[in-house]
């Protein structure tokens, strides 16, 4: 992964965020290169935030530490294999 981006994020976004924060968005060295991206930001507390690089002022999902690892865990292991 690389830095993509770096930008303010606003409590509206996400409980786990404080009255701003800079997050660092990064997205796979294998994105596709028009854009259609998943990115991925780190909290001062562990927290991720998601966001779709195609609308990088849009909504952006917030996840705890504990439930990114959950979800890396399960990529790992092959649990939403079927969905590529």
């Amino acid at each position: 992964m690389h830095n993509d981006d770096i930008g303010e994020v606003s409590a509206q976004l996400s409980p786990t965020v404080g009255a701003s924060t800079v997050a660092r968005w990064r997205k796979s060295s294998a994105s596709n290169p028009v854009g259609n991206c998943v990115e991925l930001a780190v909290l001062d507390d562990g927290g991720v935030l998601v966001r779709n690089s195609r609308f990088p002022d849009g909504p952006r999902l917030a996840y705890t530490h504990a439930e990114m690892a959950a979800f890396v865990r399960g990529v790992q292991a092959g649990e939403f294999d079927d969905l590529l």
